[in-house]
């Protein structure tokens, strides 16, 4: 049974992140299967992070603003696309399991925690360039030092939980469902604001 550790997706996503501007100009190092969709929402997300931060500028036209939340917007839908399907490659793997009768179902999905990973490996990046600034007040980086290691251990724990959770899966002893998002905001026929039932004006 081929069911990624989270120590290994914890490895990827730093190596990624330790490539500058990896989520815009590298091509994927994965073309199928359950890898394929853990890049692809660690890309999105990569890619979220820098238009979130954008969006927050004050220097800039509304125009501008407005652009990058179009941005944010394609990229969440596309990470949660990606999350849904990390769960259909996981269950694949995991469908010859006989599933005991007393199995436990976990409302946290295995993707969910993989997408959260994914954040805390950007998270736990950022906070550590903080430590490494040098037109900051000391004050500042200790504060970034102490949240750091708080990001690291909320990883740690994080981590454990995923490799538990899929070894009961395995097992049979445990079983998570996959988890439909629908985004109605994204979506033009549930949009009032955008088939036309209400107007922005």
């Amino acid at each position: 049974m081929n069911l990624p550790a989270a120590s290994r997706i914890i490895e990827f996503h730093n190596d990624c992140l330790s490539h500058p501007d990896w989520a815009k100009q590298r091509p994927p190092r994965y073309s199928q299967g359950v890898w394929q969709q853990i890049e692809l929402n660690h890309r999105r997300n990569c890619l979220l992070w820098d238009e979130e931060d954008q969006a927050r500028r004050r220097d800039v036209a509304d125009s501008v603003i407005a652009a990058n939340k179009r941005a944010i917007d394609g990229y969440n839908q596309e990470r949660n696309d990606a999350i849904e399907r990390i769960d259909e490659c996981l269950l694949a793997e995991l469908e010859g399991v006989a599933r005991r009768s007393d199995a436990r179902m976990n409302s946290e999905t295995a993707s969910a925690m993989i997408d959260r990973l994914s954040i805390l490996a950007l998270k736990i990046f950022h906070m550590r360039l903080q430590t490494r600034r040098t037109d900051a007040r000391r004050e500042h980086i200790e504060t970034c030092f102490a949240k750091l290691r708080r990001l690291e251990e909320q990883r740690r724990d994080l981590a454990a939980c995923l490799d538990r959770l899929l070894a009961e899966c395995a097992a049979g002893t445990a079983y998570f469902k996959v988890y439909r998002q629908f985004k109605m905001y994204n979506d033009p026929t549930l949009n009032p604001y955008l088939y036309g039932e209400k107007s922005s004006k």
